[in-house]
């Protein structure tokens, strides 16, 4: 095998981060002949179980894993990392509103981002899965200075499936024949899922379907499918949301699928109206380790207000938590 991969994952104890910890020891995110060290880190009152998920994956004997290290230092979680994921945050509890989550969320990944650059490898890709996503990503992008922007950037990709999910099974098609898929904007309520560009078995997705349905049922499904899991299984998506983030990584790491694109919330650059100074999803391509927005789509006046609308969500997310940036 090739020499360790060294892999954090925060908040390891988790579901999300339970979920992802097999996965990847057992050669997922990577391939079977790489190497992988964990790096699992989790807070002071969770180290009992985290100790207890250490026991599990050495019980599993996974050829790929050398070694795990289980810790609630992230100085020593993220040392030498090559690629992380941010999932532990902070979850909203009762009574507390959205700016107060993005306050205690900003001290948090302020904090990581901090660290992240004095101790990970200056080139590892970092991912942001804890909510708020895309302005958690914003947060430890602006507290980690010596580190490339590029290299941070926050999960859509389970809004992605979910779309791709619901156009396939609306159609009768597989979920394999689906692509060109964009999920734009924020990781909330106001995101667009946008099928306009889609293909469905190599025909436009808009000749498959209603058009009412794809501006309206359809969005609203994929923007509730998370509330929806909730109130069925009494929890968050954890299974559904880690497949999500090994798949981004390993798309963002070994490129995406020829003539296809995924979703990703990246650093804005004023694409298609699209506000500047946020982590704004948009369609992208990844080839040799770094990733390219899609240019050149033609987008009608619904989408346009629809990315308008998710932007000026995120400006305003940016507002609140400015003191940490």
């Amino acid at each position: 095998m090739s020499a360790s991969t060294q892999v954090a994952i925060t908040g390891a104890a988790g579901q999300i981060g339970y979920q992802l910890a097999f996965r990847i020891a057992s050669g997922q995110l990577l391939g079977h002949g790489q190497s992988i060290t964990l790096r699992l880190v989790e807070i002071a009152p969770a180290m009992q179980a985290l100790e207890g998920v250490a026991m599990e994956l050495e019980d599993c004997a996974f050829d790929s894993l050398e070694e795990v290290v289980a810790t609630d230092r992230l100085e020593e979680g993220f040392r030498g990392a090559d690629y992380v994921f941010l999932v532990g945050a902070k979850p909203r509890g009762p009574g507390m509103e959205r700016s107060d989550l993005l306050t205690e969320n900003a001290r948090i990944f302020s904090r990581q981002g901090a660290v992240l650059n004095e101790h990970a490898d200056e080139h590892a890709k970092v991912l942001v899965v804890g909510n708020p996503a895309n302005t958690n990503a914003l947060i430890a992008s602006s507290n980690a200075p010596d580190m490339d922007p590029r290299n941070f950037s926050a999960m859509t990709r389970l809004d992605h499936n979910r779309a791709c999910a619901q156009l396939a099974a609306r159609t009768g098609h597989h979920v394999s024949t689906v692509r060109r898929m964009t999920i734009w904007g924020n990781h909330s309520a106001t995101q667009y899922p946008d099928l306009s560009q889609a293909t469905v078995d190599g025909k436009a997705a808009t000749s498959l379907v209603e058009s009412n349905w794809a501006r309206g049922e359809f969005i609203t499904t994929v923007q509730q499918r998370g509330a929806s899991v909730i109130k069925a299984r009494g929890t968050s998506s954890a299974a559904s949301a880690a497949n999500a983030a090994i798949e981004h990584m390993r798309d963002w790491a070994h490129g995406t699928p020829g003539g296809d694109w995924v979703s990703m919330a990246v650093p804005g650059d004023g694409s298609y109206g699209s506000p500047e100074g946020v982590f704004f999803s948009y369609p992208v391509r990844c080839e040799d380790g770094d990733w390219e927005i899609v240019r050149g789509l033609d987008l009608d006046e619904f989408s346009q207000e629809k990315i308008r609308i998710t932007g000026e969500e995120l400006l305003d997310e940016r507002a609140a938590a400015s003191d940490l940036m």
